[in-house]
């Protein structure tokens, strides 16, 4: 291409080239991106394989571990003793056999026929009121009797909502494998209707669960898209210490977060950049450091000549703001050294972030960051706190992986319970409960079931 005559096309000259550059590697990123979609396993793929993966198998050294094997049974746990006597003749020789010996060996099963229970209900009238009376057994879930006697017992009806609230199988599902391996005949609507049951004798439970997160220190919450009904929804996190709470909106308004938190909570509210979580006005901050990190690489994969020193003196700024972090925790630094530290850190920060930057992704990043500059380094306030929403992220990955398998909600009412006993799930976990035997004692007692003590 022939120089510029004129002086001043130059500079537009280069500015062309720097585009066309950088539309270029857009359009090649979204081919690759479009391809990627449309392969069989786009949703679970991980990516080209690491080209020097580490070799499979137990580590090396001192993280390799202890070998372990399944211990034998207690005396008292043994059901069935079978005799596995020698055959009458060597199997290699034909020759006699003598026996030397008599070893055990413990196999632990399932059972393959289902517990069928017969409760004869007693039944009278009160002498004073004439009202109708009926006994109650422990086991029993319902007081149904005639046409709606057969009923499913308590044990498998909490195996049906962890298996799909859970474990995430289908209504289908749930119900051929308590078929195949339990001879239980359990219909598609049976187990959908198990569930509903379930999430409404869990109600109260909810209700306690969304309190005390309310009444958390410290809440991460997070959102992920959901579906009901075919159409688009949100699915909202908020984990706090011992407790975390799910809920169903349509929308991704922050009428979901006020719901469960108040729009008064005044704890501490680690999350993302999500501008929803800043009406929380009485409440401390502390902006995800992963998302943070994340968007300087975004812009350091588009960004050319001296537009990439921003995004890079940014990611320097919080890496060191998560060392001081692991030295402060290790000992190396004391709280005096911390606060210091703390201190340029906010000075280096307003130095980056104060003059205007010529690249307009830089410079949303820039505004960003000082529209939250008292929301970076909590963590290194409130020593403990984390430093990025991780405890959400975790909370969200079982509810996306179940999305993939079934795609969300069919009514609201499947939404509604869906929330409940995620919730009662994933707290369930937390305070290291059965999840089944709380579901099973939920179903079969009069009284309203706790997990959360009161306060």
């Amino acid at each position: 291409m022939d120089e510029p005559a004129c002086p001043g096309c130059r500079p537009l000259m280069k500015r062309v080239a720097e585009l066309e550059a950088l539309v270029a590697d857009l359009t090649r990123r979204l081919d690759d991106a479009l391809r990627a979609g449309k392969r069989q396993a786009a949703p679970f793929r991980k990516g080209p394989p690491e080209p020097e993966p580490k070799p499979p198998g137990r580590k090396a050294g001192d993280a390799h571990g202890q070998h372990a094997h399944r211990p034998p049974p207690p005396p008292e746990a043994v059901n069935e003793c079978h005799d596995a006597p020698l055959p009458d003749a060597c199997p290699h020789c034909h020759g006699p056999l003598v026996e030397t010996g008599v070893a055990e060996q413990f196999q632990a099963d399932i059972p393959r026929r289902p517990v069928v229970r017969r409760f004869d209900v007693h039944v009278g009238r009160c002498r004073s009121c004439g009202a109708r009376v009926q006994g109650r057994h422990p086991l029993q879930t319902s007081d149904a009797l005639g046409a709606a006697a057969s009923q499913i017992g308590p044990d498998a009806q909490a195996a049906v909502v962890l298996l799909n609230k859970d474990l995430g199988l289908s209504h289908g599902k749930v119900a051929g494998c308590l078929d195949k391996l339990f001879g239980i005949d359990l219909s598609r609507g049976a187990a959908a209707q198990i569930v509903l049951r379930a999430a409404g004798r869990c109600r109260p439970v909810y209700e306690s669960i969304r309190h005390a997160a309310r009444d958390s220190p410290v809440v991460v919450p997070d959102e992920t898209g959901w579906r009901v009904g075919g159409l688009p929804a949100w699915l909202h996190a908020f984990a706090g210490p011992g407790v975390t709470c799910y809920a169903i909106d349509p929308t991704r308004s922050g009428r979901a977060a006020a719901t469960v938190l108040g729009e008064d909570y005044s704890g501490i509210l680690v999350h993302d950049g999500w501008s929803v979580y800043d009406n929380f006005e009485a409440a401390r901050h502390q902006q995800c450091l992963a998302h943070l990190l994340r968007r300087c690489r975004e812009l350091l994969g588009t960004a050319a000549r001296g537009a990439v020193r921003f995004p890079r003196a940014v990611a320097a700024l919080l890496r060191a703001a998560l060392r001081l972090r692991d030295r402060h925790a290790a000992g190396a630094v004391g709280d005096h050294g911390l606060a210091v530290a703390r201190g340029r850190l906010y000075g280096r920060l307003l130095d980056l972030v104060w003059p205007a930057k010529t690249h307009p992704g830089n410079e949303r990043l820039a505004q960003f960051l000082w529209d939250h500059r008292a929301d970076l380094f909590t963590f290194l306030e409130e020593p403990g706190l984390d430093a990025t929403n991780w405890r959400a992220e975790q909370a969200i990955r079982p509810a996306v992986v179940n999305r993939k398998v079934w795609g969300g909600n069919r009514t609201w009412a499947g939404a509604a319970a869906q929330a409940v006993l995620m919730s009662v799930l994933a707290t369930c976990r937390l305070l290291d409960r059965d999840a089944l035997d709380f579901f099973s004692s939920a179903l079969r007692s009069r009284t309203t079931p706790t997990l959360i003590a009161a306060a």
